[in-house]
């Protein structure tokens, strides 16, 4: 009976050490990973959250002034077009020039 309770320590042993040597790998390939991820972003020039949140503040605010033009070009040609179309008359539409060959 001794000589299995030598052998079952001896395995017990054994298994605690591959288990602290696949824990200290798990590190080990952990922290290489890190490293490797740190490296590509570092390479791919990815911007910060402050400068994407100033950019995209931009943006809505240029979409804001282009909609805004939009509404006051729409509401300049109709004033256009109502002062060209005065009680109800139409203008003839004007005749273009004929191209000259040459």
């Amino acid at each position: 009976m001794q000589t299995q309770n030598r052998l079952l320590d001896d395995l017990a042993r054994v298994a605690s050490g591959a288990i602290g040597v696949a824990a200290g790998m798990r590190g080990e390939i952990e922290s290489r990973l890190r490293e490797q991820f740190e490296k590509i972003l570092l390479q791919m020039d990815l911007v910060g959250r402050e400068e994407f949140d100033a950019v995209k503040a931009m943006a809505a605010k240029a979409r804001a002034e282009q909609e805004d033009l939009v509404k006051r070009v729409a509401a300049l040609e109709q004033r256009l077009k109502a002062r060209d179309e005065p009680a109800g008359k139409k203008t003839p539409p004007r005749k273009r020039p004929a191209k000259s060959a040459g």
